[in-house]
């Protein structure tokens, strides 16, 4: 099959309402080269694709690494890079991927979650740009939620995400202190707790517009 045919058929299955059917599908198909398409749709002005797509490469990582370890960790590489400066790129969606693939898979998060939280760490390897930031966050939250041992050191670097001006900061930053909190001690600051904004979060294959108060206040998203 040309890679502009799989393309189109990838596409076809991310704009699929059944989600879960769509990810069966893609495991079935040669796991290295549905990689690139999804990987091309973390580009997309189309929100619900894009978010698909993020969720469909950590499903494709995870399976990868349950086949061959070295392929996933290639493609933890390879978004990495993306986040890197000398990539010339942007880096869009491979904070949520890295993510996403490990909270799918526990030998990914052992060997690469400290990495995902360096992103976040001012002595590390920072992201500066704010859009950025929110995808770490996102992963952050999304691996806490699964294997939050795994990123308590993430706790020391909330504290001005949840200070911050831009609203985005402030929820995923409260979302990020509540999932770990399950497992450390987290100061979340009482004007959060009060927060009106609301914020669009992307959880379990669907959006959700939650005020940061509520957030903060770890009363769930739907």
């Amino acid at each position: 099959m040309r890679n502009r045919a799989l393309k189109i058929i990838v596409r076809e299955l991310l704009d699929q309402p059944n989600q879960g059917a769509a990810l069966d599908q893609l495991s079935k198909m040669e796991l290295r080269r549905v990689i690139n398409p999804l990987f091309s749709f973390f580009y997309s002005g189309d929100a619900r694709l894009r978010w698909h797509a993020i969720t469909a490469a950590g499903a494709v990582i995870a399976a990868m690494a349950d086949r061959r370890m070295e392929d996933a960790r290639v493609m933890l590489r390879r978004l990495m890079w993306n986040l890197n400066d000398e990539s010339g790129g942007i880096g869009w969606g491979s904070p949520e991927a890295m993510g996403e693939s490990m909270a799918r898979h526990a030998r990914l998060a052992d060997e690469y979650a400290a990495i995902l939280v360096s992103y976040l760490n001012p002595d590390g390897n920072f992201l500066e740009h704010p859009d950025l930031q929110c995808g770490v966050l996102w992963g952050v939250g999304r691996l806490a939620g699964r294997r939050p041992k795994l990123v308590t050191a993430a706790v020391g670097y909330l504290a001005p995400f949840m200070d911050s001006p831009i609203p985005e900061h402030r929820g995923l930053g409260a979302w990020c202190a509540r999932a770990l909190s399950t497992v450390t001690p987290v100061d979340i600051p009482a004007h959060i707790l009060k927060d009106p904004a609301v914020v669009r979060i992307y959880s379990e294959g669907a959006f959700y517009d939650v005020p940061v108060s509520r957030l903060a206040a770890g009363t769930g998203i739907g």
